[in-house]
């Protein structure tokens, strides 16, 4: 039932091999996908070479430059996706970003402007991603939208600050999202990974910590890996998770579970 044999999807947010994203790239390769991937350029050009690196792993088809808070980057990966495919069956949006020194310092204190840039980058990418794929997917008689969460979108977690809002304004997307497509056979849904270190949680204060707190205090004793995500990827990717819609869910060894 996970067989993704003929599909196609694109995938934003791979950046190096410890990103969720490169493992979620992984699995959907090796159940038969055939993957675009995208990469936001900078000054030194690693993050596109990175990108170009791992996409050669996985037989990437296309390989395109996105910058989330440009629209006409992302009109141009849309028109690129149509060019290529003109179909397309999955999304895979694994972004998310908040400026370094929100995160430091205490949330009342958040700064407009990265409150705003956190929920452009984090939450909004999403409506203009979707709305360019979703015609796509319907010639395909369906899709699957799937984004990437954490638990400080419901519980306050130390030094996560402006991203909790940001990833509960995701899940919250991802609802009104189901709602309009659900008639098209679209399905969209959220995981919610435990803590992983990876280069994004690199920029959160005390995150050692944070991982070891997730360990103890999860129902199964420890912290969940990049490759069990990608499992349930591939399983919302897949004609598996048919039904299912608008959920959040939670890949975390049981720690959202406990009452710590």
């Amino acid at each position: 039932m996970n067989d993704l044999s003929g599909k196609r999807g694109v995938i934003l947010g791979v950046g190096n091999q410890r990103s969720i994203a490169w493992s979620v790239a992984e699995h959907l390769h090796n159940q038969g996908a055939e993957l675009a991937l995208t990469f936001l350029s900078d000054p030194k050009g690693r993050f596109e070479a990175n990108v170009n690196k791992l996409g050669e792993k996985v037989n990437a088809t296309l390989i395109k430059e996105c910058d989330v808070a440009d629209d006409n980057s992302i009109q141009s990966l849309i028109g690129a996706l149509n060019n290529h495919w003109g179909e397309i069956d999955f999304l895979i949006h694994s972004l998310a970003f908040a400026d370094q020194k929100d995160l430091q310092i205490e949330f009342s204190s958040t700064s407009r402007n990265g409150f705003a840039k956190a929920h452009e980058i984090s939450a909004f990418s999403l409506l203009p991603l979707a709305e360019g794929v979703i015609p796509m997917m319907r010639k395909r008689g369906g899709g699957s939208i799937i984004s990437m969460s954490f638990i400080g979108s419901m519980l306050a977690v130390p030094h996560y600050h402006v991203m909790g809002p940001a990833k509960a304004s995701l899940e919250a997307s991802s609802r009104y999202l189901a709602k309009e497509v659900g008639p098209d056979n679209i399905r969209v849904n959220v995981i919610s990974p435990g803590a992983i270190r990876t280069l994004s949680s690199a920029g959160i204060k005390d995150f050692p910590e944070l991982m070891r707190v997730a360990g103890e205090h999860s129902a199964m004793k420890r912290t969940v890996t990049q490759s069990e995500v990608a499992q349930t990827a591939v399983f919302l990717a897949s004609e598996a998770s048919s039904g299912i819609t608008g959920q959040v869910i939670y890949v975390d060894c049981g720690y959202s579970i406990m009452a710590n």
